[in-house]
């Protein structure tokens, strides 16, 4: 099997192309990345073959997605407060490089599709568990960029038989994920901040939670999603109902460091989001056998990623 991974420079595509290349299924990854937020670094000692540029062009996917077999579509411009900040470029690399994407993977043969959306799309609606069934209320132009994605790939299916599976992401955390810039996350930005003796900044009061979910789990659903050409029109939840406020999260990374940590609280971010929790149903039903890394588990290998 041949795998195209776009975005597969960044944190999470780079994570999947070495789980991938582990599988004696896969024969290539083909990586492609503008490296605006990637890094070729994070590909070092992987035997990938790589194609530099943007998923806007299509004669540049035209040539990765020849002979491929599937797509994992991670390539985008992350972080909410990027898009508040420049909405137009969101909606360009997210939800018009989709579209390309989509009609790349048609033009190569009909490659089965998986892609990453976010639970962003929630937004508004406070309801927790987040069920896939639920109306969104997008807070962001992120959000309704990664909305964009889910509705293009279920009408690429409907239209044409594309075999698609949009995943809805929840605050991925891990080894490769990038601190020390603007729109860091929240993981990475903690841990930065606490291995260099910072205090560590809270937007808001620290009550708000988050379903956070090791990348090491991801790329095994993802790759499993790949291998088994697994099929689903309709966006699935991809965490596992954990629900962790920040101020719990400084507690538990202080636990692993040995040491209490100073905070720093400032005003909330626009279009952030109170409260994120999945309902796993969805997921669970497809991918019956996956197990996750639990949060103090996946905290301990990005601490040693950070330190080395």
């Amino acid at each position: 099997m041949r795998v195209v991974i776009t975005g597969g420079a960044g944190f999470i595509g780079a994570n999947l192309a070495g789980t991938l290349l582990e599988r004696p299924e896969v024969e290539q990854v083909r990586v492609v990345d503008d490296l605006s937020t990637g890094r070729k670094a994070n590909l070092t000692g992987l035997d990938v073959a790589f194609h530099e540029g943007t998923v806007l062009d299509p004669a540049l996917l035209d040539e990765a997605f020849a002979g491929a077999d599937a797509v994992v579509h991670l390539a985008a411009l992350p972080s909410v407060p990027r898009s508040v900040a420049d909405p137009v470029a969101s909606h360009h690399a997210n939800a018009t490089g989709t579209l390309e994407v989509l009609q790349a993977a048609r033009r190569a043969g009909d490659l089965h599709v998986v892609a990453a959306s976010s639970s962003s799309v929630y937004g508004a609606n406070r309801e927790l568990p987040k069920r896939e069934t639920m109306r969104t209320a997008p807070m962001s132009p992120y959000a309704v960029s990664k909305l964009a994605t889910e509705a293009y790939l279920a009408a690429f299916h409907h239209c044409y038989g594309l075999g698609v599976l949009p995943f809805r992401f929840f605050n991925v955390f891990g080894p490769l994920q990038p601190a020390g810039h603007a729109y860091a996350a929240v993981v990475p930005a903690f841990v930065d901040a606490a291995l260099a003796g910072r205090p560590l900044r809270v937007h808001g009061d620290g009550g708000q939670t988050r379903d956070f979910t090791y990348v090491g789990t991801v790329t095994r659903v993802l790759a499993d999603a790949v291998l088994r050409r697994v099929v689903h029109a309709d966006p699935v939840n991809l965490a596992f109902g954990s629900r962790t406020s920040l101020t719990e999260l400084v507690a538990e990374l202080g636990s692993v460091l040995g040491r209490p940590l100073e905070v720093e609280h400032t005003e909330p971010r626009p279009g952030d989001v109170r409260d994120s929790q999945a309902d796993n149903s969805r997921l669970r039903s497809l991918f019956p056998e996956v197990q996750p890394v639990l949060l103090r588990e996946g905290l301990e290998h990005t601490v040693e990623w950070f330190r080395s």
